[in-house]
């Protein structure tokens, strides 16, 4: 039977954590307010559009969504789908556009619940961090890119990045240096603030203060060109329709949407799920996302996808459960009913310089240096999927980025044994399954996981090895690394995100028998400074010796 996760993001409800988590609410209002309303310049949907991405769907993935942390709004990436996709059928910001989004995101839904009762969950796994890198990479180039023209007063021209930047270059003379001084100010206020100040929202700054600057000087009369009429008051609830000649776009365009929701996502949850100890299930999970995807469809707006920058924006607020989604949505709904008149003063050129920001920040120039030092292969798979996007489209980067995954695993085995070591009375090394919790000697766990740790069952290999350290007895795990031949970049971030969570719970982490392959390989993450508490032994006798020492120790200090 189906097992429903309502209110497993709310509940239970912390009263010492309540005002936090209403502070961390206005917080995300701040910041995710300006940004979800230049998504809509990435969509192509009218600015009122953005401000309902975090109403309604918010609300819903709160009630129903099986993780406490992560925040379901609109993206840069499946904005970007839409706006590369469905621009062959209808013209941006038409009507019939923003219907075929809001039909776009009701497929997404179906997709996501089919995904939900065939329990495909595990299917977040196939799509591999390297790649995810790439892929957003260039999403990130591609959304700057389309906003340089925009930039200096002039509509985008141009189908893809390289027709939209010689565009932008042939046509630099003939730009305006009212919007150009708009928004170098805005990309100076909120990339300033963001380096100098994290805590101040930039982006409400620069918005507030090109509202006050538009109305006192009346911008628009000397021709700059500003958002307009804000539709105020909740939106109306539609269903969208489409003409059946469009069915092969429209499912094309959701289902590149819904690999993007499925491993963002996914990817997402389970970071903060393990950060705070806390059980999650993407399979349940699944049921948030399609209920919210769903409301988005029918209030009028496009996709939506669980957001990293505005999770960690709640979770670096102090917020910790759902409650400061909650909040942010009902800073919105005030938003919608009193304040959408001075939005339609905004200059153009705010929203596009906002966009232009988030464009940048998801170049990840951090992690492709760090694969190109420590795992050049997939570097490559990186700069593939993110070659993809730029050179052609966001649609056909999805493509390249999910085939490189899967070839990569091809080149891995999935088969995946894993035990429980631990010596019997006659001091003769026996093995046992994980759920017997048979533990080495006192305090301390020998894992053993005998298969290629990779970006396909990274995952399943930190749950396990966490699932051991929460018995209240365990205070050492040790891992008997033999079986293990290969890892990749996806698996060694996890074992780094590994230590950095024992190292929370106090517990300690040893490996024992790695092979010399492996051993280079985390050497390099040593180097980068990752892995500099993991030591390794020659054999799990020695790993074990070593940490009943080490606890001897513990103990010794602990004690009066």
């Amino acid at each position: 039977m189906m097992q429903m996760p309502v209110l497993r993001g709310v509940l239970p409800i912390s009263g010492a954590n309540v005002s936090r988590d209403i502070l961390a609410g206005v917080t995300l209002a701040a910041l995710g307010i300006p940004e979800v309303m230049g998504y809509t310049k990435i969509a192509g949907t009218p600015v009122v559009t953005g401000l309902y991405t975090i109403l309604l769907p918010l609300v819903v993935y709160a009630l129903l969504g099986g993780s406490r942390h992560l925040v379901v709004a609109a993206d840069s990436a499946t904005a970007a789908i839409l706006a590369g996709s469905l621009v062959v059928v209808a013209a941006l910001a038409s009507p019939h556009y923003v219907e075929l989004t809001g039909v776009t995101a009701i497929v997404v839904a179906i997709l996501l619940l089919a995904a939900r009762v065939l329990r495909l969950g595990f299917l977040a796994d196939f799509l591999s961090r390297s790649a995810l890198i790439g892929f957003l990479t260039g999403v990130g180039i591609q959304v700057a890119i389309g906003e340089l023209s925009r930039l200096i007063g002039l509509p985008k021209e141009g189908h893809g990045s390289l027709e939209q930047l010689a565009s932008f270059v042939r046509r630099m003379p003939e730009g305006h240096v009212t919007p150009l001084i708009i928004a170098l100010a805005v990309i100076a206020v909120a990339g300033g603030l963001e380096r100098l100040a994290p805590r101040i929202p930039g982006a409400l700054v620069s918005v507030v203060g090109a509202i006050l600057v538009s109305s006192f000087f009346d911008l628009k009369s000397h021709g700059v060109e500003v958002v307009g009429a804000v539709p105020s008051g909740l939106p109306k609830l539609v269903v969208p329709s489409f003409n059946w000649s469009e069915a092969q776009v429209v499912a094309a365009t959701a289902l590149s949407c819904f690999i993007v929701i499925l491993t963002q996502s996914a990817a997402t949850s389970r970071a903060y799920a393990n950060r705070y100890n806390e059980t999650f299930d993407e399979n349940l999970d699944l049921i948030g996302l399609a209920g919210a995807n769903a409301a988005a469809a029918l209030t009028g707006t496009f996709v939506v996808n669980g957001s990293p920058t505005k999770t960690e924006m709640v979770d670096a607020a102090g917020g910790r459960s759902q409650i400061a989604h909650l909040t942010t949505a009902l800073i919105v709904l005030l938003v919608l009913l009193f304040f959408t008149e001075p939005l339609s003063v905004l200059p153009s050129a705010v929203l596009s310089a906002i966009v232009f920001l988030i464009g940048v920040k998801l170049i990840d120039v951090k992690g492709l240096r760090e694969l190109f030092r420590v795992q050049r292969d997939e570097w490559v798979v990186a700069l593939l999927a993110a070659a993809g996007v730029v050179f052609f489209n966001v649609m056909d980067g999805i493509v390249i980025a999910v085939g490189a995954s899967l070839i990569t695993h091809v080149r891995h085995s999935y088969r995946v044994r894993t035990r429980l070591l631990a010596p019997d009375a006659d001091n003769v090394w026996r093995s046992s399954p994980v759920s017997e919790r048979r533990l080495a000697a006192p305090g301390v766990a020998v894992y053993e996981f005998e298969a290629e740790l990779f970006f396909a069952n990274a995952g399943f290999f930190m749950e396990e090895v966490l699932s051991i350290a929460s018995y209240p007895e365990v205070r050492w795990v040790v891992l008997d690394a033999s079986g293990i031949d290969t890892i990749d970049y996806t698996a060694a971030k996890a074992l780094v995100q590994l230590r950095e969570e024992l190292d929370r719970r106090g517990i300690g982490l040893s490996a024992a028998a790695i092979k010399g392959k492996v051993a280079k390989v985390l050497a390099r993450y040593r180097q980068e400074g990752g892995l500099y508490q993991l030591s390794d032994y020659p054999s799990v006798k020695e790993a074990l010796e070593t940490a009943l020492a080490e606890l001897a120790k513990q103990r010794a200090k602990s004690s009066p």
